[in-house]
């Protein structure tokens, strides 16, 4: 069942997603060379305490961290590790999701670490591209289908592949919602878009093949042949005009 939000549900929405957008964009100044992805985790895990809400993902069927990070072949549902060292030339997706007054917010973004390749550059932007262009479909009257469609066209005409393994979701009281959002698919198809949705639209992407293969410790999704991948997503509700993304500072 799709779920609409009440103006009072929203208010709450937007304080948790407000809490999600500030530690996205307190990492850009954060993440560098030589930091370990626990460090990473740990300092998102207390900013959104210290911002007053709880990490969305830590406990979620048993996941171990409060965020996941994701680097390089890395797709999604990378565990943090006190193992694994940040190094230069890396594209870092940090995943975070938040609960605060009982709802949820939810976000990612892909950060390069220091200089990165042309062809990394190149599928960061399409990347983060092609969720803008899918949020632009997420317009009252419109369907799934035609975000679905929107993101894999700019993804696909620029040579590179959506994954299909994985796919954005409704949000709310529940981190995950109806309806499922691919990144890829036919318009005119799937659910209709009405005035009170929240939605998490989210694109992921790879250089090469779309397909993945999990690792050993249950969780960690990457790229089937080693190939970059990248991953951006906001929060965002269905209005009587544009859509409005929660996620964004």
């Amino acid at each position: 069942m799709i779920i609409l939000k009440s103006p009072e549900e929203l208010k709450k929405i937007r304080k948790s997603c407000q809490i999600v957008a500030t530690v996205l964009n307190e990492l850009k100044s954060y993440i560098k060379e030589g930091l370990t992805t626990k460090q990473i985790d740990l300092f998102v895990e207390n900013l959104i305490i210290k911002m007053g809400g709880v990490s969305a993902f830590k406990g979620y069927r048993g996941y171990p961290a409060s965020t996941c990070i994701s680097v390089n072949e890395q797709v999604v549902h990378g565990i943090p590790s006190d193992k694994v060292f940040i190094k230069e030339g890396d594209v870092v997706s940090v995943d975070v999701g938040v609960l605060c007054e009982k709802f949820y917010g939810d976000a990612a973004y892909t950060y390069p670490v220091g200089k990165i390749t042309e062809e990394a550059q190149r599928l960061l932007r399409v990347t983060e591209e092609a969720l803008y262009k899918g949020i632009a479909e997420a317009v009252e009257g419109k369907r799934v289908g035609d975000i679905s469609h929107a993101i894999q066209m700019h993804v696909e005409s620029n040579g590179f592949s959506v994954v299909r393994a994985f796919v954005g979701h409704g949000i709310g009281r529940s981190l995950h919602e109806e309806p499922p959002i691919p990144n890829f698919g036919l318009k005119g198809v799937g659910p209709i878009l009405k005035k009170g949705m929240t939605l998490a639209i989210e694109p992921m992407v790879n250089a090469g093949t779309h397909e993945v293969k999990i690792l050993s410790d249950g969780w960690t999704a990457v790229t089937k042949d080693g190939s970059l991948s990248a991953h951006f997503e906001h929060t965002i509700v269905v209005t009587e005009g544009e859509p409005e993304i929660l996620t964004k500072l």
